[in-house]
């Protein structure tokens, strides 16, 4: 199905989800309300479904447009000045495999039979025990084929937006020295009239006032995932490039986590934690338009008016907040259009589906509002996957690493609601 099948076919389910609520009036039959409900759920799952489709094919298009980006600039450097194995006539060895690679963007499919039949050779040295092994299925096994589809499904998660450049401020380092940010907040000093003549006053009671904030650099690893050697020959797919992929999205849940509801004290201090109190629902697990409104204004204008300003909240608050209706009678979920780039918004402002943020629950904090610019990330270079060729001989292991904090600069600039 193309993308524009797809967008009409998402229009086409919100309208229903749509006529189905506007059809429960307050005298409507309660088993036929139910009924009503039960479709709108029906609806709007399979509309979750085509939004993850066009989201996927969307990452897909960025992802191509990175790989193409990479080997371009790979080519000024490799590609004229190195020869490989081949075209000298010898069997090509590791360094000669692992230029390849580069000169293909990472890519080992790209490569010959031999380049990865010794980029997986490695250098060889001392061995080690309990690797994941090709007779155990749970182990492994599972990928080698004997009549098997060249499809492998992943459980995915989502796991947020907060190390999104685009959500946040963020702070790249080469390394990880602390870094301190002043602050000072002087919005409530007064200035005061003067009369003609009089001397001004100098006791010191309108000083600014500063402080600081402090960025560190956490380190925060997925430890080592070993497999065999067999494994890695047998498997109709590229392990080394699969477990890469599995391990950077473990990494990415854990910097998520961490940045929304880090507690601050040897960790990151996470964007909920560090919110200060914008509105106290009535209920213990449910919002209202009204309080949701409260919240947005609970937040100065300055901030609200910032490019950068969002709600933030999970998935199944979400699903909740779409069913919500002004006093006009309309939704305050507003679709958005993913042909002219338009996003869907909250009583007009953007939101982020982060699935850190608590559900709805006692005195939990569902829903964060204000300027997450005012948020800093700081990431010290770039997350690494390494493989360990030697160490593991003749297996292979792999580890992911990554080193970040975060901080909220100014309190003031992003509230949380919390459930009664």
């Amino acid at each position: 199905m193309s993308i524009t099948d797809l967008n009409e076919k998402r229009g086409r389910l919100v309208t229903q989800a749509r006529e189905a609520l506007e059809e429960i009036k307050t005298n409507t039959d309660e088993s036929r309300a139910a009924e009503l409900n039960q479709r709108h759920d029906a609806i709007m799952a399979d509309f979750d479904k085509i939004e993850g489709l066009i989201e996927r094919d969307a990452r897909v298009s960025a992802a191509e447009a990175r790989a193409e980006e990479a080997r371009a600039k790979l080519r000024p450097i490799l590609g004229d000045t190195a020869t490989s194995a081949a075209d000298q006539g010898k069997a090509p060895q590791y360094r000669d495999a692992f230029y390849a690679m580069l000169r293909a963007g990472g890519n080992v499919s790209d490569l010959s039979g031999e380049e990865r039949a010794a980029l997986k050779a490695g250098i060889q040295h001392d061995a080690e025990f309990r690797a994941q092994t090709v007779g155990a299925n749970s182990a492994g096994g599972f990928v080698v084929p004997v009549t098997l589809s060249e499809i492998i499904v992943k459980s995915m998660a989502a796991w947020g937006p907060m190390y999104d450049d685009d959500i946040c401020t963020t702070i790249n380092t080469a390394s990880g020295e602390q870094i301190n940010i002043p602050t000072v907040n002087d919005v409530s000093t007064a200035v005061a009239k003067t009369t003609e003549g009089t001397a001004l006053t100098d006791d010191g009671g309108v000083d600014v006032t500063f402080a600081q904030k402090n960025l560190n650099a956490f380190l925060f690893d997925t430890e080592f995932v070993r497999w065999s050697l067999a494994l890695s020959q047998d498997s109709i797919f590229n392990m080394e490039q699969l477990l890469g992929e599995l391990l950077g999205e473990r990494l990415g849940r854990r910097a998520n986590l961490e940045l929304t509801t880090g507690d601050g004290t040897g960790d990151p201090n996470g964007i909920v934690t560090a919110s200060s109190l914008g509105k106290t629902a009535a209920a213990i697990a449910a919002i209202t338009a009204d309080e949701l409104i409260d919240l947005q204004h609970s937040v100065d204008p300055a901030y609200r008016q910032s490019p950068k300003a969002r709600f933030m909240f999970n998935d199944s608050t979400l699903a909740a907040i779409r069913k919500l209706k002004g006093g006009d009678g309309q939704y305050i979920w507003q679709m958005g259009d993913i042909r002219t780039s338009v996003p869907g918004t909250l009583l007009g402002s953007p939101y982020s589906v982060n699935q850190a943020v608590a559900s709805l629950g006692t005195g939990n904090k569902p829903v964060i509002f204000g300027d997450f610019g005012k948020y800093y990330v700081r990431k010290v270079g770039s997350p690494i996957i390494g493989v360990m060729r030697e160490r593991f001989w003749p297996d292979l292991g792999i580890a992911g690493l990554i080193r970040f904090d975060g901080e909220l600069g100014d309190t003031a600039a992003v509230k949380h609601l919390i459930n009664a």
